[in-house]
């Protein structure tokens, strides 16, 4: 038994990623995962604060370090970390962006 089985009761197909929304999922969905970029040049990674303590000094380190690697970043911060992101918010990541990081700190 793997650790998909062991924490969802459920497996995925080979290449499949079971993932499982908090905010308000019904069925869990599988999905393919993405190939992986050589290389993170010329890439533009968008770095999301959720608004929670100190999520900010992690980005700034993890800005430096995308920045080092050829990466572009642009930074976002929501409105509280208590809600899932705007959906205006969302687009905007979602048609500016190669890549989100989202910061989970405290």
């Amino acid at each position: 038994m793997n650790e998909t089985e062991l924490t969802t009761g459920q497996t995925g197909s080979p290449g499949e990623t079971l993932l499982l929304d908090p905010t308000s999922e019904v069925e869990p969905s599988g999905r393919s995962l993405v190939p992986r970029k050589a290389s993170l040049e010329g890439l533009t990674i968008g770095l999301l604060d959720i608004s929670k303590p100190r999520g900010d000094v992690f980005l700034d380190r993890l800005e430096e370090h995308l920045g080092q690697r050829g990466a572009a970043v642009l930074r976002y911060i929501k409105p509280t970390f208590t809600k899932p992101a705007p959906m205006d918010l969302r687009h905007e990541i979602a048609s500016q962006c190669d890549a989100v990081i989202e910061a989970l700190a405290d």
